[in-house]
């Protein structure tokens, strides 16, 4: 029982990790890479469709993104989709899209490391939660009388040590990510 419910909550945490990862793949940095467009949706067909599924995103150069709709009547589509996106992105287009990226001001690098942090705490929120949910769990099991004091207090031992776990990983992807942010 008691590793069926340490199981569970660390894919949970792992999970939480992975969603930050995600997050802090869509904070710009100073380089151009293809994942900062993975929020784009565009307009394709009566739905709204994420800009990977009707374009190839390419680093042209640092500064520089290169779109090509898979289909040619989509170039105007994905560029007005980019354009309306909120992040401040303007494209210049012919037959493909090239999306330069303005270089970073010291204000923006310092938005930008206050959106990680802000990332690095929800990860960490949904880490106490899956914590909060596996310790409940586990008092549960003591209220029924299916485990002991002692197998209580061990495996609240081994929750905590789980979730200090997953918090230190949080840390070292948000020092990571503020490090690669001031980078000029």
């Amino acid at each position: 029982m008691i590793k069926e419910i340490l199981s569970e909550g660390e894919a949970q945490m792992q999970r939480s990790i992975e969603a930050l990862e995600s997050a802090f793949a869509k904070v710009r940095t100073g380089r151009a890479h293809p994942g900062m467009l993975g929020s784009v949706m565009v307009p394709y067909y009566g739905s709204d469709v994420p800009l990977n599924q009707v374009a190839s995103v390419n680093v042209e150069d640092s500064r520089t993104l290169l779109v090509q709709p898979f289909e040619r009547d989509m170039v105007s589509t994905v560029d007005k989709a980019i354009r309306e996106s909120d992040l401040g992105l303007n494209p210049m287009s012919a037959e493909v899209i090239r999306v330069p990226l303005p270089a970073l001001t010291e204000e923006t690098r310092k938005d930008m490391q206050k959106l990680a942090r802000t990332e690095a705490e929800n990860a960490k929120i949904s880490l106490r939660n899956a914590r909060r949910d596996m310790m409940g769990d586990i008092k549960e099991l003591l209220k029924e009388k299916e485990i002991s004091e002692d197998d209580e207090r061990r495996a609240s031992d081994q929750i905590q040590k789980l979730t200090d776990r997953f918090v230190a990983e949080v840390d070292k992807h948000l020092d990571k990510k503020e490090a690669e942010l001031m980078q000029v």
